[in-house]
């Protein structure tokens, strides 16, 4: 079985839309891989605030890169977000995902996004589906 820098490093390669935000990758463990990006100029929307989709598709991200970490192919089958605060141009985001439970087959986490000042700009929750396949 691949330890979680392989198994993140594997999902990155292909995952385009993780690219193109400029995810960076700060550390691999399982449950919690951390994610940071900056937010640009066509993030925003035409409140000059960053669209709730680019929040979302960060918070996304780190949940599938942390829940595959454990070891098994795994995809969100429902997900939700609260934006706290308005995110801007230059703001730099990193995420924080703590599992609430995780079963063979199903699992709840919850993911954060903070600024570069510590404030809570989002809650993301996901539950997830693993189908048993071994990353390899």
């Amino acid at each position: 079985m691949l330890d979680p820098k392989e198994i993140v490093s594997k999902m990155m390669k292909d995952d385009q839309m993780s690219q193109w935000l400029g995810i960076k990758i700060k550390s691999f463990t399982k449950g919690n891989v951390i994610c940071s990006m900056v937010v640009r100029p066509e993030m925003v929307n035409g409140f000059n605030i960053a669209h709730g989709g680019i929040t979302y598709s960060l918070a996304d991200s780190a949940l599938a890169f942390s829940v595959n970490a454990f070891g098994l192919h795994a995809v969100s089958i429902e997900t939700s977000i609260s934006h706290h605060k308005p995110v801007r141009i230059n703001d730099k985001l990193h995420t924080s995902t703590e599992v609430f439970s995780l079963t063979n087959k199903i699992g709840v986490l919850q993911t954060k996004i903070t600024n570069q000042d510590n404030i809570l700009v989002a809650t993301f929750k996901g539950t997830i589906y693993r189908n048993g396949t071994e990353w390899e």
